[in-house]
């Protein structure tokens, strides 16, 4: 397996104070782990990225729709009768 490389040096565009905070958060990790179970392949690592990433956002949405549905329910239960 190649050796990847995920950072080549600080961007002219980053103070190095940022480059520091920005190699340091786990996004280094995740793509480096994204690349390592895709033997290197960066286009098949950023389309596992992508697909992982739309599942959670289609799940939390999900979720978020069925809680607001439990909690109107709720709202309409505990409403008091006038008929």
């Amino acid at each position: 397996m190649p050796k990847l490389q995920t950072s080549h040096g600080p961007s002219p565009h980053f103070a190095a104070s940022e480059w520091e905070r920005a190699s340091s958060c786990p996004v280094e990790d995740i793509a480096q782990a994204y690349l390592s179970s895709t033997q290197g392949d960066a286009g098949i690592a950023l389309r596992c990225a992508i697909t992982d990433a739309l599942s959670d956002l289609m799940e939390a949405e999900r979720r978020a729709r069925e809680n607001s549905r439990l909690i109107s329910r709720g709202f309409v239960r505990s409403a008091p009768a006038d008929r």
